[in-house]
């Protein structure tokens, strides 16, 4: 039978191994930090930096890179808008120099139909070509009603200005009214031009309104741009 005295000897030997084991787990989950620690004549290394300090310079490197992005697209999108906008105004200066050309009233108005055609998804060209056609260019405008240079409603409804006519006239046309979109929704030129005016009542009006299309530029006419 064991001693009382070797009872209580191989119990500290135990107690002291177990402690040593637990101590050394604990060490697995102790935070990295800078520096050394000793104990007694064992020095444990640790690492420079902490693994807070590593998250943090992680999340600033992703916010950098993403700031980078950001000011590269906006970049791109300001420099896409700037080759727009100059082809939007030699569109425009294609239309008002023809209008000049023949001395007709709107001319100055080209900027504006060249936006609402783009706002509408139309061929740059339609608004003042049928305008043309309409009124010569407003010279002969609806006599019963005011700021009518396309003959929208056959010559039964008047606008404020030709500014509002030009927004009416390209919202219709571009299918964007629910009132009409029957006629001009999702169509092409030459089919919107049928439901404009159908050959049944001017059997030439889309070669008439196209030629005077041509004769103000071709559809891509302008500065190239690139997306």
């Amino acid at each position: 039978m064991m001693s009382l005295e070797s009872w209580r000897s191989k119990y500290r030997s135990n107690m002291n191994k177990n402690n040593l084991i637990r101590f050394a787990q604990s060490l697995m989950f102790l935070p990295f930090m800078t520096g050394t620690v000793s104990f007694g004549s064992i020095v444990i290394n640790t690492t420079k930096e902490s693994t807070q300090t590593v998250f943090i310079q992680k999340q600033n490197i992703e916010a950098s890179e993403l700031l980078a992005l950001n000011q590269a697209l906006y970049q791109e999108a300001k420099d896409l808008k700037a080759r727009l906008d100059l082809a939007s105004q030699a569109k425009a200066e294609a239309i008002d120099a023809y209008f000049e050309s023949h001395d007709m009233p709107l001319a100055g108005y080209g900027i504006k139909m060249v936006n609402e055609a783009i706002k509408n998804d139309l061929d740059w060209r339609l608004l003042p070509a049928i305008a043309i056609r309409e009124s010569t260019g407003g010279k002969f405008d609806c006599i019963k009603v005011t700021n009518n240079p396309f003959g929208w409603g056959s010559c039964k409804i008047g606008f404020k200005s030709n500014e509002e006519a030009i927004e009416t006239v390209a919202r219709n046309l571009g299918g964007n009214n629910p009132n009409t979109a029957k006629h001009y929704a999702d169509k092409t030129t030459e089919q919107i031009l049928k439901a404009y005016n159908p050959p049944s009542i001017i059997p030439n009006y889309v070669k008439q309104v196209k030629s005077i299309m041509n004769s103000i530029g071709k559809e891509d006419f302008g500065i190239e741009v690139k997306v």
